[in-house]
């Protein structure tokens, strides 16, 4: 049985500031406590508490939970390990915050919060000890302010709070190069450190799920005008995969993504979250040019305007990629934008995309069989652990992952198989799972080797007794609340999400009220 915890408390993370302490004494935490210069802020922190709760709900190290040698991700690692925390810092503001465009649309729902981060980091300095290491991780989309992210997040707080106990955590933006967009054309790039280990080019080979796919890597578009690397890595029995080495040379994983719908996918969550563990994004296939029934999944039908905006994207991309024409072009969208708005199928923005959910479903097969030393797909289990905490405090609904609107949720989901993650998220939602092909597919193939369910009765959620109680009552440094075991169809939406509206009427439940 694969077990999700489920914790429920209030939606929002008003009254939290960086580096978001705990607020209680919890005993496990003693040795972390003692900050230099200052005492720790004893002001209620219901994340914390909420990410306490869902790693108790996992039954990690239960019998000594309440007392100071509790050490959830110890049952993961040893002492000295290196723990990777990879969250959701895709973009450092939401567009529709800042254009107006609704007033309930934040940074909030994009990206994963610090307090989350905060106690996910707690929690691996306990297991690593001041011998190992703790590292955040993450390769934001190329025009991501990684420094707005640091502020936001409080990553330099963190990073203290780590040091003045004796702790190693450090921070890594894994782009190789960042890039300035104005008018949705590139018009400056900046080349980045990025992982200081440097990258592996993983191979799945005919083991990739793009195998037997029909799709023609020559119409493989990446997140680049240059479409010949994305083609090059994903042809003739070879499907690359430029990933962090970083990464695949850590003990642990503890994957921190944001409950949030997407346009490419339908839902981001724990498998698309691994997106930002590569070196090199126009690797990864995101569409395949032109309409659906023509070979593509760009858009859905062969409609005049539609060909015609695609054709004239390939006579922009060489274009673009020297330097050329971007004075023209962007002019162009503008125009576009100004007669045809933002609410048509373009670049595979669609429930028809077959593309994506490929390659997102590529990279966690990478991630659970590659380390250091190689790629090994007929190992009978995976060679590392990837602990989910799920950030669905607010989550975001509509015009998801880069501007959606905020949804009060109140849920952190954790677990270790990704999928039974994401079925709970989903549920929540008021999502079927079996019209996300990211879900559905692999969970039809025994030899996915990414998820040991087959349906949902193999998920045992886990509920905290903390769902329906004021955060006030939520739990105390020695003791639990009750956790009752249900079965996935016993979750039930009480707030059904708005689809990106590429996917509306695609994916939602149909007995789920909206």
């Amino acid at each position: 049985m694969n077990r999700v915890g489920l914790v429920r408390t209030e939606g929002s993370y008003r009254g939290l500031a960086a580096p978001f302490d705990p607020g209680v004494a919890y005993p496990e935490l003693a040795s972390l406590a003692e900050r230099t210069g200052e005492s720790p802020s004893t002001a209620p922190n219901h994340v914390y508490a909420a990410v306490r709760e869902a790693l108790r709900a996992l039954a990690l190290d239960p019998d000594r939970f309440g007392t100071p040698d509790w050490n959830p991700l110890g049952d993961f690692v040893r002492p000295g390990a290196t723990i990777v925390l990879k969250p959701n810092f895709i973009r450092h503001w939401n567009p529709r915050a800042d254009d107006g465009a609704a007033d309930d649309a934040t940074i909030e729902s994009v990206i994963t919060h610090g307090s989350v981060l905060r106690a996910a980091a707690d929690y691996a300095m306990l297991a690593a000890g001041p011998d190992g290491e703790v590292i955040v991780a993450e390769a934001p989309q190329q025009d991501c302010d990684f420094e707005r992210i640091r502020a936001f997040a409080g990553l330099d707080e963190l990073v203290a709070h780590a040091e003045a106990n004796g702790h190693r955590l450090s921070v890594i933006d894994l782009r190789r190069e960042a890039v300035v967009f104005d008018g949705g054309i590139i018009v400056e790039r900046k080349a980045l450190p990025g992982d200081p280990l440097g990258y592996r080019a993983v191979d799945l080979g005919r083991k990739s799920f793009f195998e037997g796919s029909g799709l023609d890597p020559n119409r493989f578009r990446g997140a680049d005008y240059d479409p010949g690397p994305t083609a090059e890595h994903h042809r003739d029995g070879r499907n690359e995969y430029l990933l962090s080495e970083t990464v695949l040379s850590s003990d642990l994983i503890v994957n921190l993504p944001k409950l949030k719908t997407h346009k490419k996918t339908g839902v981001t969550l724990a498998l698309k979250n691994l997106v930002g563990i590569n070196g090199d994004k126009n690797w990864l296939p995101h569409h395949s040019l032109g309409a659906a029934n023509a070979g593509g999944d760009e858009f859905p039908e062969a409609r005049l305007i539609d060909r015609l905006r695609s054709r004239a994207t390939e006579i922009a991309r060489p274009l673009l990629a020297r330097g050329k024409g971007k004075g023209f072009f962007r002019a162009v969208r503008r125009v576009e934008s100004a007669t045809r708005g933002d609410a048509f199928i373009r670049a595979g923005n669609w429930y028809g995309n077959r593309t994506t959910w490929r390659m997102c479903c590529d990279l966690n097969r990478c991630l659970y069989y590659s380390d250091h030393t190689g790629l090994d797909l007929e190992m009978p289990h995976p060679v590392r652990t990837v602990l989910t905490l799920l950030d669905g405090i607010v989550a975001g609904e509509g015009e998801g992952p880069l501007a959606p609107s905020d949804v009060p949720l109140g849920a952190i989901v954790a677990g270790t198989d990704p999928i039974a993650v994401d079925l709970v998220a989903v549920r929540l939602m008021g999502f079927d799972y079996e019209l996300i092909p990211k879900l559905r597919e692999p969970m039809k193939d025994a030899g996915a080797r990414i998820t040991r369910v087959r349906e949902p009765r193999d998920v045992e959620v886990a509920v905290s007794g903390v769902v329906n109680a004021p955060v006030s009552e939520a739990v105390g440094p020695d003791a639990g609340s009750a956790i009752t075991i249900q079965e996935l169809d016993d979750i039930q939406c009480t707030r059904a999400f708005e689809p990106h509206e590429g996917w509306r009427g695609h994916i939602e439940r149909a007995e789920v009220n909206r």
